[in-house]
């Protein structure tokens, strides 16, 4: 199918008003677009689960065409509401032929596929010229996470956004006013806490190999969901989420929530690559997934004319940072997206974080939420003499449409997500060895362990995937 096919197709299921074009019959509503040579044509590579998602996200702004779509399982159930939702987009399995058939018919790629994949399809986009929307965390290797930068600084014309969609919310405006005014001053700690249930909990700590095989769906291609990493054989533990749970595929808690938790002290407190990172405790810890509880301390050296900060991170069920007094109650958040796993189910406390500065201490939940002051009476005596928050001028998936137009800068751009999902890298490099170690932010190296300084980089890619690892 060619793209002027589908796309006098389109413009017939779309009506003008009000000089917009708002389309009549979509499972997404009535959605007002912008002029035709104002939006952005779009990709999407993975359009299941969290992809489905975005891509729904990107096109409710209005401000792009959804031109071709791509997918390892075309014919799985959580693939089929996007493809019911744009019938006439040509429709692709591998994301090289893609570019390949189509890489003159579109501007800029959502990727919405498990966080191993995200590298060879990111460096591709990048070295065509592609502007890139990836979900978070960037990748799963801190080298890959590294070539992934340089590539986006030698395609500087190119528009990167990390999906950490807090970023564009209150959380980021409210973060940037407070640091800006010296309400948020002198933090040197920081206790972020994910204490939900998640989808390992329960499996047996005492596992001795991978998985048995299974039978492969005969609508998923699964040499190709693998891409670069080492052959493993198809078991339904790997796939539609359950990727997360494993060290080859996935990143845990921390990959899955630090971003929603971290991002903006992250950058706002400019706090770069750790020295040190140490996996304090770790219940439950193997070498094939992630534990059933996890305590890492992050220690980033003083910048500039900011102190030191450790950043203690806590996952599992009952582990719990210490509450300072006058914290409050914190009841379950009907603004915190539900996990992967399904519905909210009741937790002792909320995924968030406590900030502990000079002279105030700040509790604060997850992705755009804003910050309070504790205890109560203290934000009570400081309510007049809080700066003035601007609000967001676009939601983060308008941001980076916007930006591909030349018309914002994005607010995760790779420069500044690259170095938060390195942190993350380190911190499942130290889960999964259960160790403590001392990094070099400048040399980007490990210099106490031979062993784990190799893991920067993780595993060779398999045989036909090298191409990805030049920039």
């Amino acid at each position: 199918m060619n793209h002027y096919i589908s796309r006098r197709s389109f413009l017939k299921k779309s009506v003008v008003a009000g000089g917009a074009v708002v389309t009549a019959n979509s499972l997404l509503g009535n959605v007002a677009l912008a002029k035709p040579n104002e939006r952005v044509n779009l990709a999407c590579i993975g359009i299941g689960n969290r992809g489905s998602d975005i891509i729904k996200e990107l096109y409710k702004t209005g401000l792009c065409n959804i031109v071709a779509l791509c997918d390892v399982d075309m014919g799985a159930k959580h693939t089929q509401e996007i493809l019911k939702q744009f019938p006439d987009v040509p429709r692709f399995t591998d994301f090289r032929q893609l570019f390949d058939k189509m890489g003159n018919q579109f501007d800029a790629v959502s990727i919405g596929t498990p966080d191993f994949s995200h590298f060879p399809i990111t460096m591709m986009a990048l070295d065509l010229g592609k502007h890139v929307y990836v979900e978070k965390p960037m990748a799963r290797t801190f080298w890959e996470v590294e070539l992934m930068m340089q590539k986006a600084r030698k395609q500087n014309k190119v528009v990167t956004q990390m999906g950490n969609q807090g970023h564009s919310e209150g959380n980021y405006f409210q973060f940037k006013a407070w640091k800006d005014a010296g309400i948020i001053n002198g933090v040197t700690r920081i206790d972020a806490h994910m204490n939900m249930p998640r989808r390992w909990h329960g499996w047996d700590t005492q596992i001795q190999g991978y998985p048995y095989p299974e039978r492969i769906p005969e609508s998923l291609d699964w040499d190709l969901w693998q891409m670069q990493t080492i052959g493993h054989d198809y078991n339904k533990d790997y796939v539609n989420g359950q990727w997360r749970c494993w060290f080859d595929f996935g990143m845990g808690a921390l990959g899955d929530w630090g971003a929603h938790l971290l991002d903006t002290a992250h950058e706002f407190l400019e706090l770069g690559l750790p020295t040190e990172v140490e996996a304090v405790k770790l219940d439950g810890h193997n070498s094939f997934f992630f534990p059933m509880s996890s305590t890492l301390k992050f220690h980033f050296p003083k910048r500039k004319n900011m102190p030191a900060v450790d950043i203690n991170w806590y996952d599992g069920l009952d582990n719990l940072p210490p509450i300072p007094d006058g914290y409050g109650v914190s009841g379950l958040d009907p603004n915190i997206p539900a996990p992967s796993t399904g519905a909210l189910q009741p937790v002792k406390l909320n995924p968030g974080k406590i900030i502990y500065g000079k002279d105030l201490i700040f509790k604060g939940d997850s992705h755009g939420s804003t910050l309070q002051i504790i205890p109560e009476a203290k934000a009570k005596d400081l309510a007049n003499h809080l700066p003035e928050v601007q609000s967001s001028p676009s939601n983060h998936f308008a941001n980076f449409l916007k930006a591909c137009r030349g018309e914002e800068k994005t607010r995760s751009p790779f420069e500044i997500a690259g170095p938060l999902s390195q942190v993350f890298c380190l911190g499942v490099m130290t889960q999964k060895m259960n160790n403590k170690i001392l990094f070099d932010p400048i040399k980007k190296e490990i210099i106490n362990d031979k062993f784990a300084n190799a893991m920067l980089m993780g595993p060779p890619p398999r045989k036909g995937w090298e191409q990805y690892y030049v920039v």
